[in-house]
């Protein structure tokens, strides 16, 4: 029998995807990824992940938000046309927002400024945040911490952090999502260990396609481009990491998934 597998962070919108995006849903089915949340970092690439879900609802959920490379481009009179899309039915989480003081793309102060908005949007909704943090960590809980008694939830989006990050966010009742970087001998190797160390009812995966291709893949598509059709490698690696099964590690991930992202009661079941 076939495991079926949530991917909680697909960029479906990614111009790389224009050619060819129907087939590389359609291998993704194949492979069991049978739910998917599309990722939404700049006001037009939400609209678009909105419009992709609205062909497969039972199925996908959006998220809609602004995330930290782009925070110079948000000003005030965005939020409300960023408000619209965090109410509509096929947006499951507010993001991907956070800081990211490592590209530093964004002046810290609009990245900031971005934060907030997105954090009072996930408020008013009563949706969950699709979070990201990259060398920010000491200001992104600062102002997490602020406002996490009034969230509903949300996740560590790409967590490849240490463990004191992630003692940080399980604190805060985050999940976490996990990527290909676990599959990195380079870089990810300590997430084999702090993978552990997520309880079973807070752990995602995702592939964050189309970037992150597993580094241990073979064979690796021609291309280098991700795809979530390559979940059930991700899979792989952490249920090695922890000791468990790929069927208990795909069953509790995919039942994590439709809870927090609102997918609709049995959709598991379809």
């Amino acid at each position: 029998m076939q495991l079926v597998l949530a991917d909680i962070g697909l960029n479906l919108a990614h111009d790389s995807f224009d050619r060819d995006r129907d087939r590389v849903m359609a291998d993704a089915w194949n492979a069991g990824v049978r739910f998917a949340v599309i990722t939404g970092s700049t006001l037009a690439s939400s609209r678009a992940a909105v419009e992709l879900v609205r062909t497969r609802p039972q199925f996908l959920r959006a998220t809609a938000g602004v995330h930290p490379h782009h925070a110079r481009e948000f000003h005030d009179s965005d939020i409300p046309a960023l408000a619209e899309l965090v109410a509509l039915p096929e947006v499951g989480a507010v993001g991907e927002c956070g800081l990211d003081y490592f590209r530093n793309f964004s002046p810290h102060a609009d990245q900031e400024r971005a934060f907030h908005s997105q954090l009072e949007l996930a408020v008013g909704s009563g949706k969950p945040v699709f979070l990201h943090q990259r060398d920010a960590h000491h200001a992104f809980m600062g102002v997490l911490r602020e406002y996490r008694p009034k969230l509903a939830g949300g996740v560590a989006h790409c967590f490849t952090g240490d463990a004191a990050e992630l003692d940080d966010y399980l604190e805060l009742d985050l999940y976490i999502g996990i990527t290909g970087w676990i599959c990195d001998e380079r870089r990810g190797l300590h997430l084999r260990e702090l993978v552990r160390r997520v309880p079973a009812d807070r752990l995602l995966l995702e592939t964050d396609a189309p970037y992150l291709l597993p580094r241990d893949l073979t064979p690796k598509p021609r291309n280098r481009r991700n795809e979530p059709r390559f979940l059930p490698h991700v899979l792989a690696a952490v249920a090695a990491a922890r000791g468990e099964s790929p069927a208990a590690v795909a069953t509790v991930t995919t039942q994590n998934a439709l809870r927090l992202f609102g997918f609709p009661q049995g959709a598991s079941d379809g």
